[in-house]
């Protein structure tokens, strides 16, 4: 993704605008549009969740992590990252795909 978003967190008391681009905005997207259901890379594929969540965080953003269970093939654990930041979306470009 090659767009750029702006948006508006409203978790303090006056809301603050934030310009996002690339794969990071797209992260955020994915995120504000799963709501509560959270993502995973399992779900919502992308090469680097763990990176753009970080980045995300440190832009002040609140995302949490939850650490879920797998069975199958390859069993294991991985994480469900959601959204907990109120989040309006001013202003977005781009195609939406990583």
């Amino acid at each position: 993704m090659s767009g750029t978003i702006t948006v508006e967190l409203l978790d303090g008391l006056a809301p603050r605008g934030l310009a996002l681009k690339g794969r990071d905005a797209w992260a955020l997207l994915q995120l504000h549009h799963a709501g509560d259901a959270g993502c995973t890379p399992i779900d919502t594929p992308g090469p680097r969740w763990s990176g753009y969540v970080h980045k995300l965080r440190r832009a002040g953003i609140a995302i949490e992590t939850v650490h879920e269970s797998h069975r199958g093939p390859f069993p294991g654990r991985h994480a469900r990252y959601v959204l907990r930041s109120r989040v309006r979306v001013v202003e977005a470009g781009g195609n939406g795909a990583p």
